[in-house]
């Protein structure tokens, strides 16, 4: 007698021959070049490869930044899953430059995706959790120029964890983090894909990689590896 294999589960993102590619004078650049991949619930996946190699572009392309130009990029909700609340709630950023508001406090940064969605006053609970857990409770009122370089970091990935997104699309991440909040920050990676998060982390670090469930390798805008 034979058993069904197990379901597997619906992907919350499936990205399919996705190109993009932009000219610098005569010459064609082939940032992504005919990428599919999909992307399932609590995976956490490294997207690694040289710089150049189409990370950055992918991430943009994938939020909605830029627009492809050739293939489809599908989120959960079109793929049969109940769609989310709001935008922020399906995929969430950290941005390499973080784009922290100078004139907002550390507290207010992490606060604002829950205030644009649900209004003022909204999630103060989520934001003091999230400040806690990635070490920032102590900074709550000061701005982002008062806190160090991998204090601002762990400030964009707070801003991005508290409103529990479906996906979150991370770039670099622990580029400025030291040894310990590196391994602080892929421990609260981890505590969220626990619940049901998954997680897309370009990195060229190798604990990032060591932590993933697979990785993503991208070399002039083509994935030449997609393994564990």
């Amino acid at each position: 007698m034979s058993l069904d294999a197990p379901a597997r589960p619906v992907p919350v993102l499936a990205v399919a021959g996705v190109r993009k590619t932009y000219r610098r004078g005569p010459e064609e650049v082939h940032a992504v070049d005919d990428v599919s991949f999909t992307l399932a619930p609590g995976e956490l996946v490294a997207l690694i490869g040289p710089s150049g190699s189409g990370k950055t572009t992918l991430l943009n392309l994938i939020v909605g930044w830029e627009q492809p130009d050739e293939g489809s990029i599908a989120w959960a909700d079109e793929l049969g899953r109940t769609p989310p609340a709001s935008e922020w709630e399906r995929a969430a950023v950290v941005p390499q430059r973080m784009g922290l508001l100078a004139e907002l406090s550390i507290a207010e940064n992490v606060g604002l995706p829950l205030r644009l969605t649900h209004g003022p006053g909204a999630g103060e609970e989520q934001v003091a959790a999230v400040l806690a857990e990635l070490g920032l409770a102590h900074l709550a009122d000061r701005l982002p120029e008062e806190a160090s370089l991998g204090e601002q970091q762990r400030t964009a990935l707070a801003r991005a964890l508290v409103v529990d997104p479906q996906v979150l699309l991370a770039d670099e991440p622990t580029g400025h983090q030291d040894e310990a909040w590196v391994h602080g920050v892929l421990a609260t990676l981890q505590a969220h894909r626990q619940r049901g998060m998954a997680a897309l982390v370009a990195s060229h670090d190798p604990d990032v990689r060591e932590a993933s469930d697979r990785v993503i390798e991208l070399r002039d805008g083509r994935i030449v590896d997609m393994g564990w």
